[in-house]
């Protein structure tokens, strides 16, 4: 979302004329060694492709595809340079998911890298001393937030089991990236003003995002050395310098030890993470999700993520509708139905399997999605909350056994980057560190914010009749709605994809796989179209375009409810075309737009 700043001659300026035509008609590339790096929502071509939401990232990814990296290593770089230009986002201070898809085996594994609570952590973490549930924000900014990172932990084993280059490498374009600045725009000023408030009050987070005490100007360009020193110190002594080291050491202290600035009147609670919590955490790779539909295998994270199970019901639901051949008002609502019921079912059986009974299985298994489908009707909606069914007995009618209960929040911050290489491989990548700005707590000396995770726990069940799998707990991972998503055809990648936007992730993905799978378009018109959300909460959101448009009378004849809201989600993706070539899709305009890049653009093998 970012332009980079110009630059003298370096790793990242010099790449500039080499990917900006992947991104650009030729006829409009720039070939400047200080230009930036192009900006397009789509591209088209050969030796793999890179989408994220920022130019700078997208080109460090290229890069390394150029030099001969393959889409892991090509991750991680992009990865590493989303926290310096979108450090309210993502950053190493944070966790996430990575889906790969293995070209020679034909294998999709995933990494679970979300963050953890402290060992110290029970039910009562967010609760006062009278038992009641903290108020939201004085739980997020707070020590009490923050979970064990994991985000550095995920790189070290994605490049360890499936990468090509040391750490070192993979951070260097990011270091430089930090080192020497990149271009404010309209969007970072936005969301600094946003945090300018909590910003103010934590010295370290003041003197980097608040330059000379102010909100930084668009057109400016924001350096942060601490970081470039943090990235090279972990490509130097590997991620143990986090976990194990001196970062780590940093990373307690202001957890524990929150510094306020001395003119502030913000009570910030301290949090109990250990030097024995980093020295215990674990990126943890385990089986992906799959759901089968329309002849594709559908990849996603397995709990604790909620995205894989979530969507994968959603399409087993609407498996038996040929939504190909149905109206807009027939294929939204069925949409919107299929999400209802996915969501209650997610909301009473996902969390941290490590800690829950988590019938995974069951969830995705087409007789429960059929048992839950003949819920819909298609001459009346539901009305939130709907009651959750039985995964582990799903019943020959229609599946509704529970107490409904109301889906808790769940922040909307986050970013996405999807990656391919000439080999065939693809990575699926979601990382956050939850709110936009996290807990709002930059590492003094290290310049990276950290997370509020822990908040994406349920304070308190979100109704005293329902089981909640989801409360915290030592050790515990808290559900996430992240789902970095990879689509195979008889072994073959057809796409990938993933989205920030908290518990709208899920709508996202589903809603832009359908639209590419069943209603035949692009994958990036497929994001680009616009969305609607509906999360078993009482009313959906749309976007402008579907809120404005004669299908919403339709639908609410049938009883549907909606409030409109400016955007949902900021999907990036890749697909590969029948010639053999890569496309990058991107957004077009949702958070200031995308930036898609392939290494060689059409007729450049």
């Amino acid at each position: 979302m970012r332009r980079p700043a110009a630059r003298k001659l370096s790793l990242l300026a010099a790449m500039t004329a080499l990917v900006s035509v992947a991104a650009s008609p030729p006829t409009s590339a720039v070939h400047r060694e200080d230009a930036a790096p192009a900006k397009s929502p789509v591209a088209t071509g050969y030796g793999g492709a890179v989408s994220s939401v920022d130019a700078d990232a997208s080109a460090a990814g290229i890069e390394v595809l150029r030099r001969g990296g393959n889409a892991v290593d090509a991750a991680v770089a992009t990865a590493a340079a989303l926290g310096v230009t979108e450090p309210y986002s993502a950053g190493i201070g944070g966790g996430g998911y990575f889906v790969h898809y293995d070209a020679k085996t034909r294998k999709v594994s995933t990494i679970d890298g979300r963050e953890t609570a402290p060992m110290s952590a029970d039910e009562k973490l967010f609760l006062d001393e009278d038992g009641k549930p903290l108020p939201f924000a004085d739980a997020v900014t707070s020590g009490l937030s923050v979970g064990v990172p994991g985000t550095a932990a995920t790189w070290e084993k994605a490049l360890r089991d499936w990468g090509t280059i040391p750490l070192a490498r993979a951070l260097e374009p990011a270091a430089e990236l930090a080192r020497d600045g990149f271009t404010v725009d309209g969007t970072f000023r936005q969301q600094t003003a946003g945090n300018e408030a909590r910003f103010r009050d934590f010295p370290a987070s003041a003197e980097l995002f608040l330059p000379g005490g102010k909100l930084p100007e668009v057109g400016s360009t924001l350096k942060n050395p601490d970081l470039a020193r943090t990235y090279r110190e972990l490509g130097k002594k590997g991620v143990g310098a986090l976990y194990h080291g001196d970062i780590g050491r940093d990373v307690v202290r202001t957890v524990r030890e929150p510094q306020v600035a001395p003119a502030s009147d913000r009570e910030v609670r301290p949090g109990d993470m250990t030097a024995g919590d980093l020295r215990s955490y674990r990126a943890k790779t385990q089986d992906p999700s799959l759901a089968r539909y329309r002849g594709h295998d559908v990849y996603g994270m397995a709990p604790s993520s909620s995205g894989g199970t979530t969507v994968g019901e959603a399409l087993n639901m609407l498996e038996r509708s040929d939504l190909s051949k149905l109206d807009d008002k027939a294929y939204l609502h069925r949409y919107i139905e299929a999400s209802r019921i996915a969501f209650a079912d997610r909301g009473r059986w996902v969390g941290d399997p490590a800690f829950e009974d988590v019938p995974t299985k069951g969830l995705l298994s087409q007789r429960f999605a059929d048992s839950r489908a003949c819920l819909i009707k298609d001459d009346a909606a539901l009305t939130s909350p709907v009651a959750p069914g039985d995964p582990r007995r799903p019943g020959r009618g229609c599946d509704e056994r529970g107490t409904a209960a109301p889906t808790t929040y769940e922040g909307e911050s986050t970013t996405h980057l999807t990656t391919a290489d000439k080999w065939g491989n693809v990575v699926a990548y979601t990382l956050t560190i939850e709110q936009t700005g996290g807990s709002g707590m930059t590492v003094p000396g290290r310049g990276f914010l950290l997370n509020n995770e822990l908040t994406d726990f349920s304070f308190a069940p979100a109704s005293p009749d329902v089981p909640d799998p989801n409360l915290p707990g030592p050790g515990k991972r808290p559900r996430s709605s992240m789902a970095p998503t990879i689509v195979l055809d008889r072994g073959r990648p057809v796409a990938a994809l993933g989205s920030p936007g908290g518990s709208t992730i899920i709508t996202t993905v589903l809603q832009t796989l359908t639209n590419h799978l069943d209603r035949g378009l692009p994958l990036h018109q497929a994001i680009e179209a616009p969305r609607a959300s509906q999360r078993n909460t009482a009313a959906t959101d749309l976007e402008p375009d579907l809120w404005n448009s004669p299908v919403r009378a339709r639908l609410e004849a049938l009883g549907h409810v909606f409030k409109e809201t400016s955007e949902i989600g900021a999907a990036t993706g890749v697909q590969r075309l029948p010639d053999g070539r890569w496309l990058a899709a991107a957004e077009k305009t949702r958070r200031g737009g995308g930036s898609a890049m392939v290494v060689h653009p059409d007729g450049r093998p």
